[in-house]
């Protein structure tokens, strides 16, 4: 297509513009395109970047003033198939292409652009584009809704702290742009000084639907779906009953080779995709950019399959369904041919985006204007509002590689909190007969008691909000909207609910030292997890309609089924529901094994989060032998903040399993229920944490501390919080995951010195009674602690099942200078087999800390010991700073042990100044110590100071002295409430409604 010549009465001079176009995907390549049209419409000349083919391009603009050329400056995200990036293969191959040969990139694209001297350099969205023009004393501009930095960031938690270096590069090529035009369903990209909003940018349409279907040869009243994935479908197989009929597939990057079913077709490998787009009725694919935009733009319901860690994808897919434009397809069912019932619910969707679709025009006018040297500045993310940005970004980049992916905190705490979700009991009201007169009235409770809850009032009360239809149409919740209604078909709400509560958990002391048998104190804290459970007949059950098309595609039936709701889902990056068939748990009548579980859980990560509910129900057949037969629903609403060490995913597992035990008649004292909810996370979700966490959720209660010796779980006792004494919990906003890397390989160093104790213990007692006589061996010994009790004590030690039973001086004389600082896996394993922990795999080419691994569990065990007799002793000032001095050398200990971060120790050192500033002053400081928590690596820390409305004072200083120095605000965990077992359960059902 030939552009129209310049418009009458224009008289801009002929500009030059360099285009740089990133080697992510066709998405950017498409948008380009239209920006670069309306610029040569104006008659300018553009010089294209690029590494796309050239027909994208010459394609729509033939004309003598666009000049392109090939050239790959960036990598984008490297994807391991169509549905997964690779987060280290990304980040190492822009190493490759990029930061390697940097110095050479950067002359050559500073000789070219002199040579060219364009008026304006553009760049979407290449980073050292932005560096390049700078250098050549020309100015720039990013067109763009996302930006490397960004998306790097997050692949830094996973793929190791020496890409961080790579990260802070490309955010300050960005930051020589002079600004940024953002493009609809934008990330945050604290990278840029201005920002200027503009109009979707989409092709244009070239022919009408008609003449689209008939060059296609569809007949009239066939329904079209395009299958849009980017290009890597080639491998997969495609079959004709995936299609509902009546329904024809196009398939776009089919391979030349690939065979497809009849009701299936190849589009040309440059077709034109919007003209097929606006001919479809609707279309399955992975979002983007481009599909994103044009499907919204062309008013088609988008059927989409969730990506695995590309963080753009969140943010364009609130996009889709905030403008009703969206129907989200489970993987599993994308991979098994379960498409009928999401098609036939996309038929029935209103797209209704009502921006603008003149995105090219309208960033074409700016960057003409911006060339001839017209200010387009917005100030509205100037100045300060940058600095906490870039803030933001840098304090992001320190979080530790192994850490979870999500939407970071720092976006997801500007998003409006779910109504639906369960918040924090702030304050308790007294008795439960206030409660009662509270409580929603839809619901008789027929067994239970709230307990002076009041967050467990707001669940029921968002249970009854359930039990009447949602308002449908665009709203400023339609976000949420998806799995509201998922809820709201889950219950049968004739039938009777079982509702269970589980809190989280704050580590007062103890930590990591719980695998190695030491006793730990824990306080459950206030934010906790409620789970409502219904169980119903197959026959009876309402079935979501994707379940129903399965069972009908099997034939036979109807079988029990699992269905699960998570609220708050959006918020965290996942799906808000999971399903799966009851069978699907049985192998030949058996339970499946727990690593078959793993995997099952493992194929989509968008819904791993799954088998903490889930796995609860295959632990239960597995261990205590039950069967389902029924149908189970499940609904989570949890206000255990995910990420912060506070045990999130204990509080989901405790209340689940409380929940469903309920529900089946089954009586599980607190202790075994914890035990088994261990199970579930070791071998179902396959993290490797100790007990404590469940066990403090299962068993503690209101204002004690759960004394625990994890040998494997005993309860000593409950100790009373005195009165002089109170306990805060601060989240250092650093994402923390006991499925981390770095957790695992603590807990393995700590096995691995274990085991090498055990071997040196051994080979003394085994030299001890051969020389038992010998005066030369006496002599060597130097000790007078191998005379009466020297056999025994090694004996011990040669069998030594715990690292706690090890006292700090035996070990500080015997077997510290054994222990290697690092041990690389294979050395280990030539000599020593095998470390003996179930949970944990060792890496033979992975180097393992040893001696400060085992130290710490060592030491941890006399320090708990230590603070639990303090608190019983006389309320003094001394008492607590003898507190506080013990939680400081527990906080030091993790970070030997490579589990700290420098955001929980900038709260530990806020904390110590605030403490010693004081005391310096009036003798009369309120807070006396603070440490890591959980498995740490960031998390949450515990502060203990007195119980005194000063010491809130202070806590409320420390956190706005780590917001001025972070951007991040530190959520405050305070107060206490009960375990699963002290709430039991309820059972409500609704109320029958009169009809006189």
């Amino acid at each position: 297509m030939v552009p129209p010549p310049l418009a009458a009465g224009d008289d801009h001079r002929r500009l030059v513009f360099a285009y740089y176009i990133t080697g992510h995907g066709f998405g950017h390549a498409t948008r380009v395109v239209d920006i670069v049209w309306h610029l040569i419409a104006a008659g300018h000349e553009v010089h294209v970047v690029t590494a796309a083919p050239e027909f994208v391009f010459t394609r729509e603009i033939q004309s003598p003033n666009l000049h392109i050329r090939k050239v790959l400056l960036d990598c984008g995200a490297v994807q391991a198939d169509a549905l997964t990036v690779d987060r280290l293969a990304s980040l190492e191959k822009y190493h490759e292409t990029v930061v390697v040969p940097r110095d050479s990139i950067l002359a050559t694209e500073v000789e070219w652009l002199n040579s060219i001297k364009p008026d304006l350099v553009i760049s979407d969205v290449v980073p050292i584009a932005c560096r390049a023009a700078a250098d050549a004393g020309f100015r720039s501009v990013c067109v763009t809704n996302f930006s490397w930095d960004f998306i790097y960031a997050e692949y830094v938690m996973a793929a190791g702290s020496h890409h961080r270096s790579t990260v802070w590069q490309i955010a300050e090529d960005y930051s020589h742009c002079e600004f940024l035009l953002r493009l609809p369903g934008f990330c945050p990209m604290p990278a840029f000084r201005d920002v200027i909003d503009v109009p979707l940018v989409v092709r244009r349409l070239h022919k009408s639907r008609p003449e689209v279907r008939k060059e296609l040869g569809v007949r009239d009243g066939v329904k079209l779906v395009i299958f849009n994935f980017g290009g890597q479908p080639a491998g997969w197989t495609l079959k004709q009953e995936w299609l509902p009929a009546g329904w024809l597939c196009l398939v776009c990057g089919a391979a030349d080779k690939q065979v497809l079913p009849p009701n299936f077709m190849k589009l040309a490998k440059d077709a034109y995709t919007p003209d097929v787009i606006a001919a479809s009725d609707c279309m399955l694919g992975k979002i983007g950019y481009g599909t994103v935009s044009e499907a919204l733009a062309y008013r088609l319901p988008f059927v989409f399959v969730r990506r695995d860690y590309f963080n753009e994808e969140p943010f364009l897919r609130n996009m889709l369904e905030h403008y009703q434009g969206g129907v989200e397809m489970i993987r599993r069912d994308l991979l098994t041919g379960h498409w009928k019932p999401y098609l036939e619910r996309a038929l029935a969707l209103r797209p209704c985006y009502d921006g603008g679709i003149n995105g090219g025009e309208v960033a074409a006018r700016i960057l003409q204007d911006t060339a001839i040297g017209r200010k387009y500045l917005s100030n509205k993310f100037s100045g300060s509002r940058r600095l906490r940005d870039a803030i933001l970004l840098g304090y992001q980049l320190q979080r530790v590689p192994g850490r979870d992916i999500s939407i970071p905190d720092w976006y997801t705490r500007a998003e409006n909190e779910l109504g639906l979700r369960s918040g924090s009991p702030h304050a308790d009201l007294n008795g439960d007969s206030t409660f009662r007169e509270l409580c929603i009235e839809n619901f008789e409770i027929l067994h239970g008691a709230l307990h002076g809850l009041s967050d467990t009032v707001a669940f029921l009360k968002s249970l009854s909000a359930l039990d009447s239809a949602p308002e449908s149409g665009k709203n400023s919740e339609n976000r949420q909207l998806r799995e509201r209604n998922a809820a709201a078909a889950l219950f049968n709400w004739e039938e009777d609910i079982f509702v269970a509560r589980a809190p989280g958990r704050l580590d007062v002391m103890g930590g990591i030292a719980d695998y190695s048998g030491s006793l730990v104190l824990q306080m459950p804290i206030r934010e906790a997890c409620h789970v409502a459970v219904q169980r119903n007949h197959p026959a009876k059950q309402k079935l979501w309609k994707h379940v129903q098309a399965r069972q009908q595609a099997k034939g036979e039936g109807p079988f029990p089924v699992l269905q699960i709701v998570s609220f708050g889902s959006e918020l965290n990056n996942r799906a808000p529901t999971f399903d799966m068939d009851l069978l699907d748990f049985l192998d030949g009548g058996q339970p499946i094994s727990y690593e078959e579980a793993c995997r099952y859980f493992a194929k989509d990560p968008s819904q791993k989060w799954a088998a903490y509910v889930a796995g609860t129900i295959l632990v239960l057949m597995t261990e205590l032998g039950v069967r389902f037969t029924d149908c189970i629903c499940i609904l989570v609403s949890s206000a255990v903040p995910e990420g912060k060490g506070v045990s999130s995913s204990a509080a989901v597992e405790v209340a689940t399993m409380s929940a469903i035990a309920a529900a089946h008649g089954l009586d599980i004292k607190p202790r075994e229920l914890a035990l088994l909810c261990q199970k579930v996370e070791n071998h179902v979700v396959g993290a490797p944490c100790g007990v404590m966490d469940q066990m403090t959720s299962a068993c503690g209660e209101v204002n004690k501390l759960l004394a625990l010796v994890c040998q494997p779980a005993e309860v000593k006792e409950l100790v009373m919080i005195p009165n002089n004494v109170r306990f805060w919990g601060l989240d250092s906003g650093i994402r923390h995951s006991v499925g981390g890397k770095d957790y695992g390989s603590v807990r393995i160093g700590a096995f691995m010195g274990r085991k090498m104790i055990k071997s040196e213990a051994s080979a003394l007692l085994s030299k001890l009674v051969a020389c038992a006589d010998s005066a030369h061996f006496a002599d060597e010994m130097n000790s007078d602690e191998y005379e009466e009790q020297g056999v025994e004590l090694i004996k011990a030690e040669a069998s030594l099942e715990y690292l706690c039973h090890l006292s700090t001086h035996r070990y500080q004389a015997l077997y510290v200078k054994t222990l290697p600082d690092c041990l690389l896996g294979e050395q280990f394993l030539n000599k020593y087999g095998d470390h003996n922990d179930k949970v944990t795999i060792i890496d033979p080419k992975r180097s393992y800390g040893v001696r400060a691994a085992t130290k710490h569990p060592i030491y941890e065990n006399f320090r708990v010991q230590a603070f639990k007799a303090l608190l019983t002793a006389a309320t003094t000032d001394e008492q607590l700073s003898a507190l506080g001095e013990l939680m400081y050398q527990c906080h030091y200990s993790y970070s030997d042990c490579g589990l700290g971060s420098n955001g929980t120790d900038r709260l530990v050192k806020l904390v110590q100044k605030l403490q010693h500033r004081k005391s310096s002053h009036d003798g009369m400081s309120s807070l006396f110590g603070a440490k890591i928590t959980g498995g740490g690596s960031g998390g949450t820390v515990c502060v203990i100071g007195r119980n005194h409305l000063r010491s809130n004072e202070e806590i409320i200083e420390v956190q706005q002295s780590y917001k001025a120095a972070t951007g991040h605000l530190p959520f405050i965990f305070e107060g206490s409430s009960p375990g699963a077992g002290k709430f039991g359960y309820l059972k409500i059902r609704r109320k029958q409604i009169s009809t006189h």
